[in-house]
């Protein structure tokens, strides 16, 4: 039967690159053609001879459902009637060689559980949202003020079932939003649940750009978790991957027997270090089809925000290549030029469209002005991952506490940058693989000395300035390295030890989320100074934290990162008076032993580390402690 015609209109925008809405023209769409119920298919493949679509509902047969070329656009399309919802297809395309190849819907909504790759037909009309109240909300999102603390969360790994088998998407609403809420995390990020054939990839090596994976449930499924999270005051970000995809035969490598998606040269279409290919930005319906990508997610599941995964590697034409193996851009430069408008523009509309949206890059070097807008030369993201505070602070703790002393810029190196950017300070899944241990396994001493360690660096970040992100499992201490096969070890939450690391991390959420000098700053210079960091014999350091001209009281934060105790250690305070301490990581009720400044503290008018005022505390073993003056 004749296929509906696709718009002019919108064959022209996907051919210009913008069309916002192409995730509901390509693809399958359930629709009534002159009377008659069916699906419309579609699909850009320019340099096929031949396509149609094969599915359960024509056995599979390739000359079955033959698609019509819409000239000068390279799109295909048909309609077929009688064909059902949850239908499986694919497209049989026949090369301009002749060749036979057998491709998933790049646009496909819904997939087969891996290892199977088919594509399913869906409508999404079915679902019912309930989270008007938070859409409205997030309109006036003031970020840039706001805590913004995130739980990391790998859905396959995070709890299983007493047989092993994952969760689904609704029981991980039912368990996790009550967790998160327990924790006190403002948001969470979901490891790339875009469908994808391999489970060791942990998402990052996507096939199905607009559509959640089945491992978990159907794509209502997602919304259902996604619009409970809401409901309970929880943002949800996706990571996302724009960087690289997969060669597997059946997705997006050689789409129509040419390189379409990605480049021909390898030297600027392959990742050496990945073995995937690299998408040409330079081609407006690749620029689309990713564009599209986020949108779909923004707008068809509500998500708050999108982390782009490996932003380096879109950046630099050689990154992580030999000289030999690359080539320059047309101005002799290693910056992918392509890339960087591509980037602009993703983040450009995705914000206009999606005011309070939150685009995170996860870029690892020192490009420039990532956070800034485009229209000044920046690249308009949201948030950076702070990769550098995370390197360094993780080679700092890793020390023994009795050379920390030699390794003292590793604490102070950073804030000579922390403005730069609108930092967010990660300690993510990255850091607890392949060998790296996990987080309380990478601190030095016995088992008393790494849970105080453990506690001493989640307090550290909480009173740094910049956003948060803790990876799951480290928020108890998980001893073991993290595995997509496994579970957490939920089992160490009945040890005392590792209950107090949790409660720690419960408290530092509410501090952050309730002193306004923890979080109305976090980005601007005017929030933070140096007390002293000169302390490099006694491996301390102090310094201050200030809220803005809307109110709250400044917090002095005095670290010791060593397991010696400090008595009578003298600091600088900016007024004289009753101090209190609020917080203190080596409490007993943390698991610590609880040496701190339980009484009223009286600062006095002696200058000290150029204050007009001073007082002196107590510094526990591995600990940090938070001092706020009497209102």
């Amino acid at each position: 039967m004749e296929s509906p015609t696709l718009s002019e209109f919108d064959l022209y925008l996907l051919a210009e690159g913008r069309h916002w809405h192409i995730y509901n023209v390509l693809g399958a769409h359930p629709m009534t053609h002159e009377g008659i119920e069916g699906v419309r298919f579609a699909v850009w493949a320019p340099n096929a001879k031949a396509v149609s679509v094969v599915g359960d509902f024509n056995h599979w047969q390739a000359d079955a459902d033959a698609m019509q070329l819409h000239e000068g656009f390279g799109v295909w399309s048909a309609f077929i009637p009688n064909v059902q919802v949850d239908a499986l297809y694919k497209f049989s395309i026949t090369t301009r060689d002749g060749h036979q190849l057998s491709k998933t819907d790049p646009y496909g909504q819904a997939f087969e559980l891996r290892p199977s790759t088919a594509a399913r037909v869906t409508e999404r009309r079915g679902y019912c949202w309930e989270d008007g109240d938070w859409l409205e909300s997030r309109n006036r999102f003031d970020w840039q003020r706001s805590p913004i603390s995130i739980y990391e969360v790998h859905p396959g790994s995070w709890r299983h079932h007493g047989s092993g088998r994952w969760l689904s998407y609704r029981e991980l609403a039912e368990q996790l939003i009550p967790y998160v809420l327990e924790t006190g995390f403002t948001h969470i990020e979901l490891l790339p649940v875009t469908e994808h054939p391999l489970d060791e990839s942990w998402g990052y090596q996507t096939t199905g750009y607009y559509a959640p994976t089945s491992r978990y449930g159907s794509p209502d499924d997602l919304r259902y978790l996604i619009d409970q999270c809401h409901q309970h005051n929880i943002g949800v970000i996706l990571d996302w991957v724009p960087g690289h995809f997969p060669d597997d035969e059946h997705a997006l490598a050689k789409f129509d027997g040419t390189a379409l998606y990605e480049h021909e040269d390898p030297r600027r279409g392959r990742h050496q270090d990945w073995g995937t290919l690299i998408y040409n930005y330079s081609r407006h319906e690749v620029k689309n089809f990713l564009i599209g990508s986020a949108l779909f997610w923004l707008d068809t599941f509500h998500v708050d925000g999108l982390r782009v995964d490996a932003v380096a590697s879109i950046l630099y034409l050689n990154y992580s290549r030999n000289e030999e193996d690359w080539l320059p851009n047309e101005y002799g430069g290693n910056e992918n030029l392509e890339a960087i408008a591509f980037l602009r523009e993703l983040n450009q509309v995705c914000q206009g469209r999606f005011p309070g949206v939150l685009m995170m890059a996860e870029e690892s070097t020192s490009w420039p002005q990532v956070t800034r807008p485009p229209e000044v030369g920046g690249l308009g993201f949201n948030l950076k991952w702070n990769m550098g505070w995370m390197h360094d602070t993780l080679h700092y703790f890793q020390q023994d506490p009795v050379y920390r002393q030699f390794h003292h810029d590793k604490l102070t190196f950073g804030l000579l940058y922390a403005f730069s950017e609108n930092f967010l300070l990660p300690l993510s899944h990255d850091e607890v693989v392949h060998g790296k241990s996990s987080l309380i396994q990478k601190m030095p001493g016995d088992d008393w000395q790494q849970r105080a360690s453990l506690r001493l660096l989640f307090s550290y970040m909480f009173t740094y300035p910049g956003a948060k992100l803790l990876f799951m499992g480290g928020e108890f201490g998980q001893r073991q390295e993290w595995s997509e096969k496994r579970e957490l070890d939920w089992h160490l939450l009945q040890h005392e030890g590792h209950q107090g690391i949790h409660k720690l991390v419960q408290d530092l959420n509410r501090l952050y989320r309730e002193q306004p000098a923890l979080h109305r700053l976090d980005y601007n210079a005017a929030g933070f100074e140096w007390i002293d960091c000169h302390d490099s014999t006694q491996s301390v350091v102090s310094y201050l934290r200030k809220p803005d001209q809307h109110g709250g009281e400044a917090l002095v934060i005095v670290v010791n990162f060593t397991p010696v105790p400090r008595h009578h250690y003298r600091i600088g305070v900016p007024l004289a008076g009753n101090w209190q301490e609020i917080f203190n990581s080596d409490s007993t009720y943390y698991g610590g032993s609880n040496l701190g400044n339980p009484f009223t503290l009286t600062a006095t008018d002696t200058p000290w580390m150029a204050r007009p005022a001073s007082v002196e505390v107590t510094l526990p073993p591995l600990g940090l402690i938070i001092l706020k003056a009497d209102a």
